[in-house]
C-alpha cells in the first residue's frame, strides 16, 4: 500500500505540474480543481471532489465535518490553493484532514503562486487498541 501512495503522490505531482504550466497563476482554485480532477480520472484514478471528512470525538461522536478538494483512491487527501503562498493554516487544514479522516497521507499543493508549489504530509492513523497519549 505505501509504494501505491507513494505513485499516486508522484502521478499528482506531475499531473499538477502540468495544470500550473498550462493555466498558469490568477485562476480561482475551483479551476485547477477541476483541471486536475479531470486529467486525474483520464488516467483512471478513482477522484472524489469535496469529499467529506466527519470529524469525531474519541468516542466516535460526528463534532463536525470537512470537505477535502479531492480524495484520490480513497488513500490521498489533495487540498488544493490559488494563493500567493501557502500558510501555517493551510498545513493546519490539511493535517487536520488527516486527522479527521484517519487517512496517513495527503498533499498540499498551491496553484496561485508564480511557482508551482507542491508539499507532502504524513499523519500516523489512529489504531482503536491504543490510548489517545500513545498517538502522535
Amino acid at each position: 500500500m505505501k509504494d501505491k501512495v507513494f505513485q499516486l503522490s508522484d502521478i499528482v505531482r506531475e499531473t499538477g505540474f502540468a495544470v500550473h504550466k498550462y493555466f498558469g497563476p490568477g485562476h480561482l482554485e475551483r479551476v485547477y480543481e477541476n483541471s486536475l480532477c479531470n486529467r486525474l480520472r483520464k488516467q483512471g484514478l478513482s477522484v472524489k471532489q469535496q469529499s467529506p471528512i466527519a470529524v469525531t470525538d474519541e468516542d466516535g461522536t460526528v463534532v463536525g465535518d470537512y470537505f477535502a478538494d479531492l480524495l484520490i483512491e480513497d488513500l490521498l487527501i489533495v487540498e488544493i490553493k490559488a494563493a500567493r503562498a501557502t500558510t501555517d493554516k493551510h498545513v493546519a487544514q490539511i493535517l487536520g484532514y488527516l486527522r479527521g479522516a484517519n487517512i496517513a497521507h495527503g498533499l498540499l499543493m498551491n496553484f496561485g503562486a508564480m511557482k508551482y508549489f507542491i508539499k507532502k504530509y504524513a499523519y500516523t492513523p489512529r489504531t482503536p487498541d491504543l490510548p489517545m497519549d500513545d498517538q502522535a
